[in-house]
């Protein structure tokens, strides 16, 4: 997993990690299921009533989920991550960009899953958990033994944190 080099206008310097390339082929298959079952239901009003008005419907989702495949492995090399001092960053999105910082010393869980098409690819979503009930931090995308070697280190890390405080 190489690192991502950053330009000086980045908001949080520091070697980025990113998710690997192959994720970009599950969540391209998840986005066209997604958008193959959405056009299926929007066309359902037009087999009803029969009226070609309501085509544009299953039209429009369809042109919007075109959109969202077509952003898809773009969407994919913005996720990445961060081990820093005190914190584990952690950032996703193009033109909305989401930074989550989840300090060492509240994590409670970290915890490794892996879908169908994860485990065919050899990939892993880890996620972490902490107190706050409104936390979900999730890194998807990693090769298996990044994934429990980052897992082990930040359980590590939040053993050493939690005892000194």
């Amino acid at each position: 997993m190489p690192a991502t080099p950053r330009g000086a206008l980045d908001p949080v310097p520091g070697q980025w990690r990113r998710v690997s390339p192959r994720f970009v082929w599950v969540d391209l298959v998840g986005s066209i299921l997604g958008t193959l079952a959405l056009t299926a239901a929007a066309a359902v009003p037009f087999w009803i009533a029969q009226l070609p008005a309501l085509l544009a419907l299953p039209g429009v989702v369809l042109a919007i989920g075109i959109v969202v495949i077509a952003f898809t492995p773009r969407r994919v090399r913005a996720i990445g991550y961060l081990l820093r001092d005190d914190d584990f960053l952690v950032r996703r999105g193009i033109m909305f960009q989401r930074f989550a910082a989840v300090p060492y010393g509240r994590m409670q869980l970290v915890d490794i899953n892996r879908g169908p098409l994860d485990r065919a690819m050899g990939l892993a979503e880890l996620k972490l958990v902490t107190a706050a009930s409104a936390s979900n931090v999730a890194v998807p995308g990693l090769p298996m033994a990044d994934a429990e070697e980052l897992r082990d280190r930040l359980v590590d890390l939040a053993e050493s944190r939690r005892a000194g405080l």
